[in-house]
């Protein structure tokens, strides 16, 4: 692989398209109804915090990540269909500087 040209990723964000991609993986083993709930349902979550989330609150952000790998975790068991959210109250995710 060559040199890519794009900015460098820090860890936290590897981590978080990481997450991502795994999340886009297991909803392979899914069915067709299910994956495309799966992955509109991923696509939404993570969209969601990276427009609400201050970049710079990275305890938050690992927070997100934490939870994100144990929903993750439960994806892959067979068994699953489906995610969820938990809603979390806005106000706590941003660093007030005023």
């Amino acid at each position: 692989m060559g040199a890519s040209s794009g900015p460098r990723l820090s860890g936290m964000q590897k981590q978080v398209l990481a997450l991502y991609r795994g999340f886009l993986r297991a909803a392979r083993s899914k069915t067709a109804e299910e994956r495309k709930q799966i992955q509109s349902f991923v696509s939404a979550e993570f969209q969601k915090h990276s427009k609400q989330v201050d970049r710079k609150n990275f305890i938050y952000i690992e927070y997100l990540i934490r939870r994100g790998k144990k929903q993750l975790d439960q994806l892959k068991n067979p068994d699953t269909v489906a995610l969820s959210s938990l809603s979390v109250d806005s106000s706590q995710t941003r660093n007030s500087s005023s």
